[in-house]
């Protein structure tokens, strides 16, 4: 085809479009018959009338010859492909628990709360108790907090707490009822905000009746939007000194305390950081295993370059592991059942159960492939004395650490790792001197740090859990966990079943321990209502 065909048919295309415009442009009315009719018209043309710009720059698509005479297009080289990317679109992975938009739920955000619509109030009460429900707070603080809210808004509130979920119905003046669930997207622990919380609900219960609708979810976006007091460094430096004073504590020695330290800080290093990327929970602790547990093999083999035999202290490799341990769920599910909150307890113990069934599984996996064996530690023949006192800093230690993972603020940190020190320096004593049996060593442990708490929480403010548990975390014994699942890789199944039955005692009493010491000293945890 020549250029003179080619100019002929875009002139025709154009007069064809221009005569369509203007069969579309009198079909309207040409002649003034009123505003309203010209403005009709004119509606009538914007919706039907096609554009003619859009026909008139229509490139038309070269034929067959035309394409064989051009010359073939020159591809790019490799270094220009890099220099110059071309630009990757973004996958939006849909979320599976939709975030509430609660600003556009609200009725009147400028009325008073007190005199706000029953499901204005009810947004408040559920919001406040998600965020303590986040902390890792059990199904009784979750319902007090959101109980004492509701006596400032004048409501009755019925509140059912789970593991990552709350239904909540109110019952309102005039006869108004209302029911909501929310939800979390995952089970965590953030002390801080179990910190801020119960400030607030002091607040509340002194300022709240002044306070609207719009005033109350300001101070809740204020502790909803607050991040972590740690970055991901921070908090894998934490774990790493947490887990090399757990493996002084279970008998190891330097070397094993340096490999666990590495392992631990490792380990931690990538659970976190595939945490803040939103990576499934079981895929992080998974992968946080078995990077520290092959960190502590790596560590090891470089250490036997320079000191022969170090490949002997292959047991402290379970210590490495241990930040993974949930001591959190584990201890607040016993508080659940023990105010037969059973919905709450019976789901944190599955969390807490899985988490360390998942954990050890990876842990025997990982050891079954490159020999490791959970051996005893050889003796430190170390004098009493000296072993106390390295006790008392090695818990302190490892309680702070723990703290810190749990996002505690340094403040409240330090008042657990000294409670801790106390605690767990008193029960391996008890064990060592007076031969009493772990089980119920454990439980003076637990019985003591409760006391301590309650008395360090009344001078400083600090919520109970937020320093009971991190300063008897250090007494869960998952060195037992782990060795009964490696028995059981390994079918002997009664070795195992002794483990599981040790580790099991001991889970038991700790929470007997601070539910005794709570009821002790707190009368609305000592009474049924």
């Amino acid at each position: 085809m020549d250029e003179d065909t080619r100019q002929a048919r875009a002139a025709e295309r154009v007069t064809s479009a221009s005569q369509a415009g203007q069969g579309l442009r009198l079909s309207g009315s040409p002649n003034k018959r009123g505003a309203a009719n010209d403005r009709a018209a004119s509606d009538r043309h914007e919706r039907t009338q096609v554009p003619s710009h859009t026909e008139d720059h229509t490139p038309l698509a070269p034929t067959a010859l035309e394409r064989s005479a051009q010359p073939p297009a020159r591809k790019k080289s490799r270094r220009s492909r890099l220099a110059h990317p071309r630009p990757r679109r973004a996958r939006k992975i849909p979320r599976n628990h939709m975030r509430i938009p609660w600003e556009e739920v609200l009725d009147d955000r400028d009325v008073l709360a007190v005199s706000a619509s029953i499901d204005d109030k009810s947004s408040i009460i559920c919001r406040a108790g998600l965020l303590v429900l986040s902390g890792g707070a059990g199904g009784w603080r979750v319902r007090d907090c959101m109980n004492e809210i509701a006596r400032v808004l004048g409501v009755t509130c019925r509140v059912d707490v789970g593991l990552t979920t709350i239904e909540c119905t109110c019952f309102g003046q005039d006869r108004e009822i209302f029911s909501e669930g929310v939800s979390l997207t995952t089970a965590g622990v953030n002390t801080e905000r179990l910190w801020l919380m119960e400030d607030l609900v002091r607040r509340i219960k002194a300022q709240g009746r002044e306070f609207t609708v719009g005033e109350f979810h300001r101070l809740l976006d204020d502790i909803d939007q607050r991040g972590h007091l740690y970055n991901t460094w921070q908090v894998a430096l934490a774990s790493a000194f947490a887990c090399g004073a757990f493996v002084f504590l279970l008998g190891g020695g330097p070397i094993e305390m340096a490999c666990a330290f590495a392992g631990a800080g490792i380990g931690n290093f990538v659970r976190r950081a595939m945490t803040n990327r939103r990576l499934t929970f079981f895929a992080g602790v998974g992968a946080s295993v078995a990077a520290a547990c092959l960190t502590y093999l790596a560590m090891l083999a470089g250490i036997s370059l320079v000191i022969p035999g170090a490949m002997d202290h292959e047991a402290g490799y379970i210590g490495a592991m241990l930040f993974v341990i949930p001591g959190f769920p584990l201890i607040t599910s016993g508080l659940d059942l023990a105010k037969i909150d059973m919905r709450s307890g019976i789901e944190r113990l599955c969390h807490a159960g899985s988490i360390i069934v998942f954990a050890t599984l990876v842990a025997w996996l990982v050891a079954s492939m490159v020999s490791l064996s959970p051996d005893d530690f050889e003796p430190l023949g170390l004098s009493f004395p000296v072993l106390t006192t390295l006790r008392v800093a090695a818990s302190f230690i490892g309680v702070l650490g723990f703290s810190i993972m749990f996002n505690s603020p340094l403040k409240m940190a330090i008042a657990a790792g000294s409670i801790g020190m106390i605690a767990n320096a008193l029960r391996l004593s008890l064990v060592d001197v007076v031969s009493m049996p772990p089980e119920a060593a454990a439980f003076v442990g637990a019985l003591t740090a409760g006391l301590l708490a309650s008395a360090v929480g009344l001078r400083y403010g600090f919520p109970r859990i937020s320093i009971t548990v991190p300063s008897i975390v250090i007494m869960v014994p998952g060195l037992y966990m782990y060795r009964a699942v490696f028995c059981m890789g390994n079918f002997q199944t009664l070795p195992a079943m002794e483990w599981v039955l040790r580790a099991l005692m001991i889970v038991l009493f700790l929470p007997m321990g601070l539910g005794v010491a709570r009821a002790l000293t707190d009368p609305a945890w000592r009474q049924s209502l």
